[in-house]
């Protein structure tokens, strides 16, 4: 009887481990999606910036520049989702494992 006291524990610590690996990842993920999200707003600013003083190329470029970081914004989070969401899954599936 007493080896069930010790196959719940080791549900619960794992389940814990679990829930600070997905906060873990939220926190490594969490700074370049910032860094990015910044690098666009700075690049889109500064095209309206120089449309005045600059050539038409030069901000058409600084836009374009923002556009490719806001697509790599995109990629991004949609990956660090796919990491959280993949790392529950797994949690969730190891749990159903146990429990029968």
């Amino acid at each position: 009887m007493q080896w069930i006291l010790y196959f719940g524990g080791g549900i619960i610590l794992k389940n814990a481990v679990g829930f600070v690996g997905v906060i873990v990842i939220i926190g490594i993920c969490i700074m370049p999606i910032i860094k990015l999200l910044v690098l666009t707003a700075i690049y889109k600013i500064l095209s309206g910036v120089t449309q005045v003083v600059a050539d038409s190329k030069i901000t058409d470029l600084l836009d374009q520049t923002g556009d490719v970081f806001k697509i790599f914004l995109a990629i991004l989070s949609s990956i660090s989702f796919m990491i959280i969401i993949g790392t529950a899954l797994v949690l969730k599936i190891s749990n159903s494992g146990m429990m029968r």
